[in-house]
């Protein structure tokens, strides 16, 4: 069957007889192969323009899922984001909804629903702004939104931008890199997504006047208005620097969706003091105390005054309508954090050991104990990364070279730094434990062994 299948298909002609391309007529001697079928025959320059019809047609097809994809509702945008982001429930609706709205706003511009008499009305753009501590989400939510509505993305840090003719970047960088995200396709480019972190960064030095310029806080704020509200941007081509007679190309940010963030550290006393100065007076009046609101609570009630309050210029918070508060991590958020995601971070550690053929295990008073020190530390999730390395930093340094080991339990008095994490090694079969470990995590390993084969036997640490 092979050989018939390969006789079919020769590129030679076994005949004296001319042959010809059943396609476009050239003969075998004008063409560098002819591919002979069933009674049929192919030229080499047919073949290359099918493949070329083909790969075209694909792009097309590929760019009609992503355009569906962009479309996605709000709700099952929130059903992905909760894949990768535990708790912020009201910052990822809020998110989900302005995301939406934003790409129906830019790709069905001529929809067939739209009545007549609307057809004319110009819905502008609503930027979004993410106000929480840090730790809390910000930059993952916006990265994984990007990820799934795919279109590019650009984070910029907003402390090094500054007013332009002064030392630093200026406002319009920021749409390079986005351009630059996009590999340089200018229409992508004006679909995609801007994320600037540490904008409270930013914000006025103080409320009166200033003797000097603020080029890198209120000047920042001013030159971002036209480019965040919409405008035409001049972004100078790869390898270019924009000056004057440099070749650049005319971005548009009509389309563009602004993403800022910053934790506002201190916002909370401005919140605080709004919501206990808005109570009655009198004998029967209810006093709320400042002191005893809690600090979430103080988060989701923050308002466009209050981060004016707080030194944002008014002009650049009307052009963020929406406001999305993300409130500090419980312990058992980050308890969640560690272990439910789809990346989550003790999965990036099993895996990492996986690749060297060691079984990883955290039991869970230790992933208990690992939030508990981020919240001590005030990190966030941010921090939890630190506490991992640092628990399994010897476990890293040696175990890569050692083929006896089997698996690694991070028990509760690993991360205190009290013991070395359990090994289990593949010949240590009934051996006794050459260290004795409290009946707390004993019992916890029993629970978490995956090739337990009796709960009675005590566990081998080394």
């Amino acid at each position: 069957m092979a050989d018939d299948v390969k006789n079919m298909f020769s590129s030679k002609s076994t005949g004296s007889k001319a042959l010809y391309c059943s396609f476009c007529g050239q003969s075998q001697k004008n063409v560098k192969k002819l591919i002979a079928g069933p009674n049929v025959f192919i030229c080499n320059d047919c073949i290359e323009l099918c493949h070329d019809i083909l790969v075209d047609e694909s792009i097309s097809v590929s760019e009609g899922h992503a355009q569906r994809g962009k479309m996605m509702h709000p709700k099952e945008i929130k059903n992905l984001l909760d894949q990768h982001i535990i708790g912020q429930e009201m910052a990822k609706i809020r998110l989900s909804v302005a995301v939406y709205n934003h790409y129906k706003r830019v790709f069905l511009k001529n929809s067939p629903n739209v009545p007549t008499d609307l057809k004319d009305v110009k819905v502008t753009k609503s930027n979004v702004m993410m106000i929480g501590p840090t730790g809390s989400g910000k930059t993952l939510i916006a990265q994984t939104i990007a990820k799934i509505i795919d279109v590019p993305f650009a984070v910029v840090d907003a402390t090094t931008l500054t007013e332009a003719g002064y030392v630093g970047e200026d406002v319009d960088s920021i749409v390079a890199r986005l351009l630059q995200s996009a590999n340089n396709d200018v229409e992508k480019a004006q679909r995609g997504i801007i994320y600037i972190d540490e904008i409270d960064k930013i914000s006025r030095k103080s409320d009166g006047p200033s003797i000097t310029r603020d080029v890198s806080g209120e000047g920042v704020q001013q030159a971002l208005l036209k480019l965040v509200e919409g405008s035409s941007v001049s972004v100078p081509l790869p390898g270019n620097r924009k000056a004057h007679g440099s070749e650049t190309v005319q971005v548009n940010t009509d389309d563009i969706l602004f993403i800022v963030s910053g934790a506002f550290s201190g916002i909370e006393k401005v919140v605080a003091n709004r919501m206990s100065h808005n109570t009655s007076i009198g004998f029967g009046a209810s006093v709320v105390n400042k002191d005893n609101i809690a600090v979430n609570t103080v988060m989701s009630n923050i308002t466009v005054d209050d981060t004016i309050k707080y030194g944002m210029i008014p002009e650049f918070m009307g052009r963020f309508p929406i406001i999305a508060a993300l409130s500090e991590l419980s312990k058992e958020d980050l308890v969640r954090v560690l272990s439910e995601p789809k990346n989550a971070l003790t999965k990036q550690y099993m895996r990492l050991f996986a690749m060297d053929g060691i079984d990883l295990t955290f039991t869970k008073n230790a992933i208990e104990e690992i939030a508990s020190l981020a919240i001590a530390k005030k990190t966030g999730a941010r921090g939890l990364r630190a506490i991992v390395e640092e628990t399994l930093d010897e476990m890293m340094f040696e175990a890569p070279g050692d083929s006896s080991i089997k698996e690694i339990i991070v028990d509760h008095d690993s991360v205190l730094k009290k013991s070395k994490p359990v090994i289990k090694r593949k010949d240590d079969g009934d051996k006794k434990l050459s260290i004795k470990k409290s009946k707390k995590d004993e019992s916890e390993i029993d629970d978490l062994s995956v090739n337990k084969t009796n709960s009675k036997k005590k566990k081998n640490v080394i």
